[in-house]
C-alpha cells in the first residue's frame, strides 16, 4: 500500500514537472490555449495526468489481491 503511494506521488512530481517543462518551452504565444497559455494550469494539468499515470502503475513486488469467491 504505502509503495503504491510512493507511485503516485513520484508521478504527481514528474507530471508537475513535465506539464512546466511543456509551457517553458513549448507553451502557447497567442493565448487562446486554456491549458498551455498560463504555467500553473499546465504544471496542474501535467500534475493530475502524472498521479493518473502514477496510479495505474503497480510496484514490482506487490501482491494483487483475488476476487472472494
Amino acid at each position: 500500500m504505502l509503495k503504491s503511494i510512493y507511485f503516485i506521488l513520484g508521478g504527481i512530481l514528474l507530471g508537475a514537472i513535465g506539464g512546466y517543462a511543456y509551457w517553458h518551452f513549448i507553451g502557447c504565444n497567442t493565448g487562446s490555449c486554456p491549458i498551455t497559455s498560463i504555467w500553473y494550469h499546465s504544471t496542474a494539468y501535467g500534475a493530475m495526468m502524472g498521479g493518473l499515470i502514477g496510479s495505474i502503475v503497480t510496484p514490482a513486488g506487490a501482491k494483487k489481491e483475488e476476487p472472494a469467491p
